[in-house]
Parts: C-alpha cells; sequence; structure tokens
C-alpha cells in the first residue's frame, strides 16, 4: 500500500481520512479499496522504507536529489525535510503527482503535530501551498519542485541519488510497476545511487533485475515482512 500517485483521486469526496496504527492519519479511496499507508501506521511505515532505507542510506552524502512517486499526501516530503533540517544535508526534492489532494484535505492530515511540535514554522503547510512546477526553496536544506505529470510518461529532466517509489500496489495501479518505467528510471540514477520501495512481489524484483538494479530484501516495516532497495553500482 503505498502513498499517493492515483489516477482516480479527482475528487475530494471520494477520500476518507483515517487514523492509523501509530496515530498519523491516511487517506482511504473506497472506490479503490486502497489507502495511501499502511493501517499498522503512516509514518512509522514511511519513516522505515523511505527514510531510514533510503536517505540514512546515503549517511555519507552532503547534499542529495531526490525523486517521489508520487507526492501523495506530503508526508514523504515532510519526514525528508525534517531529516534534512536534522542531518543539515541538502535535498533537492522532485516529486511528481498528476491528482494532487485538495488544500482542505491536506491541512486536516495530523503529520506536523506529531513530528515537530505543532509544526511551529508551518513547513507542512509551505509544501502543500507551493506552487507546481516551481522550484521553492522551503528551507535553507531543503528545495522542493512539485511536478504536476503522469508519472508513466514522465522523462526526468535531472539524475537523482534516491528515488522513493511509492505508487499504490501493483495490483491496484498495474500501470505503475512497468519495466519500461524501471529503465527509464534506473538510467536517471546516479551510480551508487538507490531506490527503495515497500513492494516485494516476484514480478516488481525481476522487472528491477531486468532494469540494472541490484537488489536488496530488507526488513519491512510492521504489518509487512520485507521490502526492497534496489541499487545502481558503481561502472
Amino acid at each position: 500500500m503505498g502513498a499517493g500517485y492515483c489516477y482516480f483521486c479527482r475528487k475530494s469526496d471520494l477520500m476518507q481520512l483515517r487514523v492509523t496504527g501509530d496515530g498519523s492519519h491516511t487517506l482511504f479511496l473506497p472506490h479503490m479499496n486502497e489507502s495511501y499507508h499502511s493501517m499498522f501506521g503512516a509514518i512509522t511505515e514511511s519513516m522505515h522504507v523511505f527514510i531510514r532505507e533510503g536517505l540514512e542510506y546515503l549517511r555519507d552524502y552532503k547534499s542529495i536529489s531526490i525523486l517521489e512517486a508520487g507526492f501523495g499526501t506530503g508526508l514523504n516530503a515532510l519526514l525528508t525535510l525534517v531529516a534534512s533540517e536534522n542531518r543539515s544535508v541538502s535535498i533537492n526534492y522532485h516529486t511528481v503527482e498528476n491528482f494532487p489532494i485538495s488544500q482542505d484535505i491536506a491541512h486536516r492530515l495530523n503529520y506536523p503535530s506529531l513530528l515537530i511540535a505543532g509544526d511551529p514554522s508551518g513547513f507542512f503547510q509551505l509544501i502543500h501551498d507551493a506552487p507546481w512546477n516551481e522550484t521553492v526553496a522551503i528551507t535553507p536544506t531543503f528545495a522542493l519542485h512539485k511536478i504536476r505529470e503522469d508519472f508513466t510518461s514522465f522523462n526526468p529532466g535531472f539524475s537523482y541519488d534516491l528515488i522513493y517509489y511509492d505508487a499504490f500496489a501493483p495490483e491496484k495501479q498495474p500501470e505503475m510497476w512497468s519495466k519500461d518505467i524501471f529503465v527509464r528510471l534506473f538510467k536517471h540514477l546516479t551510480p551508487g545511487g538507490v531506490l527503495t520501495t515497500y513492494c516485494v512481489k516476484g514480478e516488481v524484483k525481476r522487472m528491477l533485475k531486468e532494469a540494472g538494479f541490484t537488489i536488496e530484501k530488507l526488513p519491512g516495516p510492521p504489518g509487512k515482512r520485507e521490502m526492497l532497495r534496489g541499487r545502481k553500482s558503481y561502472e
């Protein structure tokens, strides 16, 4: 169950706000019978899959370029911003989403109060209020570029050190899990860079390997036995 890139999320009234096991919110889509995050804990899942096994894997980097598929609730962006502040690492964060959630729903999500003592600087609101298709410096260490585009046809114009692959599950959104997409992403990943995803399905592992990634199966977040990290070897 990945966060947020959804072809069908065009109407805010289709979404239901739900509380997950760690007290953090997620959005549930009745028409897809799918949630944006694990019901065992939205923050817990994102911290494990994308921050600990992705961003912290590149702990020696002083500057990191990140690509996220898709923006969803903005949770991964907020967690990455907080990590950039704690580590004093410079982040250039690109996130692709074709159907963003409404500002009304975004402002009801409880992540800031759980993560940064009420978010006194309003970072989460700044993330959601940032204009699309422009680079915005949210903090001195975190630059955000939200891209309004269909990820299946997205062709990166940059190279990335880290890719958060957070599409909905293959059975819910099969078009987001194709060899062509992974080949394209591998091409735009820097040597030594990694892709992380919660999904460990056999066909996904196969496609990642065929695209050139070296695959690691890692312990998953609560409620999920395993997750995947794909690395681009140094030539």
